[in-house]
């Protein structure tokens, strides 16, 4: 079992930046980045491989969000720049530990580990 804490969140301006930081209790793989807005389903963020050189992120935060992990802390980042009001959401980190293969993994389904969730609110 891997427990998942996520911090870093905030308020922050349009326009700010934010990094969100999730510490895993044990090693993992698959590691990805998902976010729920009031009344909206959870959606995929990010996702990085094991080794840290395979990434994918949704179109809506491409060229804005980073994800980075290291693994001798057994920690994953999200550094999020240029924000804007539509990113508030609470953000959660998730890990599955096996390697992933084929598609990259954005659904929620293949995660096996969740964390609690951290806000993030944008101010316009």
């Amino acid at each position: 079992q891997v427990q998942l804490v996520e911090s870093g969140g905030g308020l922050v301006q349009a326009g700010g930046s934010l990094r969100l930081s999730c510490a895993a209790s044990g090693r993992t793989f698959t590691m990805g980045w998902f976010r729920q807005a009031p009344g909206k389903e959870r959606e995929f963020v990010a996702f990085v491989s094991r080794g840290g050189v395979v990434t994918n992120y949704a179109d809506s935060v491409k060229g804005r969000f980073t994800i980075s992990r290291d693994n001798a802390k057994n920690t994953v980042y999200l550094q999020m720049n240029s924000l804007k009001p539509e990113d508030t959401a609470v953000y959660y980190c998730a890990a599955r530990n096996i390697p992933y293969s084929g598609s990259y993994p954005v659904g929620q389904d293949y995660y096996e580990y969740w964390g609690q969730g951290t806000q993030v609110t944008v101010s316009s």
